[in-house]
């Protein structure tokens, strides 16, 4: 379901529940599909035109969400299209509540940092987000969980206007 219209040339970033597409993307980059139908889970999609060229996904819980899943289409990297989808992510999770972002990654610590996260604990995350589908994926396979690298934004003040 599209909510916008898409233009030629346009990078448009909207929350989709066209699941089929998101683990299709998910799929062609080897991600993890497990809990991206859960209720409470937000899947926003990147359109460049009409194309989908990226993804990610946010997993709320009371006042903290875990950004899952960031992925951008290879042919559209350095783009700023990773950057967008974070900030659509951020804002997602805000309007949902979050006080605090998480997420784990393997390879992109450099991104996230640029971007103001710092390295915590994986306990932190496990403890924050007890119940979102993708810790729970993590809590259950401790292999997977062992390789991966924690981070943590505070996004509390996101919204406040200051006098």
């Amino acid at each position: 379901m599209v909510i916008r219209k898409h233009r030629e040339g346009e990078l448009v970033i909207e929350q989709t529940r066209d699941l089929a597409l998101v683990r299709a993307l998910l799929e062609r980059a080897a991600m993890l599909t497990d809990g991206i139908d859960a209720p409470s889970s937000c899947c926003l999609l990147a359109y460049f035109g009409h194309e989908p060229v990226g993804m990610v996904g946010v997993e709320p819980r009371l006042d903290a969400a875990l950004i899952r899943s960031l992925y951008v289409v290879d042919t559209m990297r350095s783009r700023g299209i990773g950057a967008a989808l974070v900030a659509a992510a951020r804002k997602a999770a805000h309007t949902r509540g979050a006080q605090h972002l998480y997420l784990f990654s393997t390879d992109a610590g450099d991104f996230f940092r640029r971007l103001g996260f710092e390295q915590i604990s994986v306990d932190r995350v496990l403890s924050a987000l007890k119940g979102a589908p993708h810790v729970e994926h993590y809590r259950a396979h401790p292999d997977q969980l062992a390789k991966e690298i924690a981070y943590h934004l505070d996004i509390s003040r996101d919204g406040v206007i200051e006098r």
